[in-house]
């Protein structure tokens, strides 16, 4: 008699439990702030210009397989380094952001290292093969490493970047230091042009390509690694949010992440 009449009064305190889960192993969903605005910014920002830079830095590799003239070509250079200085004014933020943002958003919880790290990966990484993976509200302890390369090759994309945007088309922030090196006797720096070698000085050109040619290089195949990251990265988020339902992806767009059970990396209670 006792079981059946604490039936009724159990079942109002099991409805009021938003997202409950069957079995006796279940606990109650809850939502978590995450990723603030400044983070979730960048990443957006951060996405659309790897995206735009991915495609018009495309038609600049194959500009003349495709037919383009070499006006077309600076066009497209153009429109590259003016996205490329959006890049890098978000990237920018994102390293400050890093210091001023929320505690997942700080290099403190994206740098991997520090007091226990090492085994904390190693737990992470054990729990993963056996198929019941610890739950992190930030970046877990394998994550931080994908995040760091990632951050690094984006740095090196900017940087090599800037300078190629200086070499071709006489853009900021060397653009001006080019030129002047480059022009012919008698041309004014200021006047210099894309793809015009009867405005330049011959050997100043040539060494200046010399110059060029190994951040021309790095530039490329750094941008191929990060495409590899990229669709490294991509694939974990979407295998992360099918085995642990951690709402990854939508997290990002609203900042805040519904979890079941306790987060390695939760916020201690006062």
């Amino acid at each position: 008699d006792s079981d059946t009449g604490s039936a009724p009064s159990s079942a109002p305190a099991a409805q009021t439990k938003v997202g409950m889960a069957a079995g006796p192993a279940s606990a109650e969903l809850r939502s978590y702030a995450v990723w603030d605005a400044g983070t979730r910014w960048f990443h957006w920002i951060n996405v659309l210009c790897v995206i735009a830079l991915a495609a018009v830095g495309y038609l600049i590799l194959q500009a003349r397989g495709l037919g383009i003239p070499d006006t077309g070509r600076a066009s497209l250079k153009t429109i590259h380094t003016w996205i490329g200085y959006v890049f890098v004014v978000n990237l920018l933020w994102r390293i400050v952001w890093g210091f001023l943002g929320n505690r997942y958003a700080r290099w403190r919880a994206l740098l991997p290292g520090g007091a226990g790290y090492l085994r904390a990966l190693r737990d992470y990484l054990a729990a993963l093969r056996s198929g019941q993976p610890r739950h992190y509200l930030g970046h877990n302890p394998a994550g931080r490493i994908a995040v760091i390369v990632l951050l690094a090759l984006l740095i090196v994309q900017a940087i090599t970047g800037l300078i190629l945007a200086g070499t071709d088309i006489f853009y900021p922030p060397l653009g001006s230091w080019i030129a002047q090196w480059i022009a012919a006797p008698g041309v004014d720096p200021a006047t210099l042009m894309p793809y015009s070698p009867q405005q330049y000085d011959a050997a100043a050109y040539d060494s200046m390509r010399a110059l060029r040619k190994p951040f021309a290089v790095v530039h490329l195949y750094s941008f191929y690694a990060l495409m590899a990251m990229v669709v490294l990265h991509v694939t974990a988020v979407v295998i992360t949010e099918l085995r642990e339902g951690s709402s990854i992806v939508s997290a990002m767009f609203t900042g805040r992440k519904i979890m079941a059970g306790r987060p390695e990396d939760e916020e201690p209670r006062p």
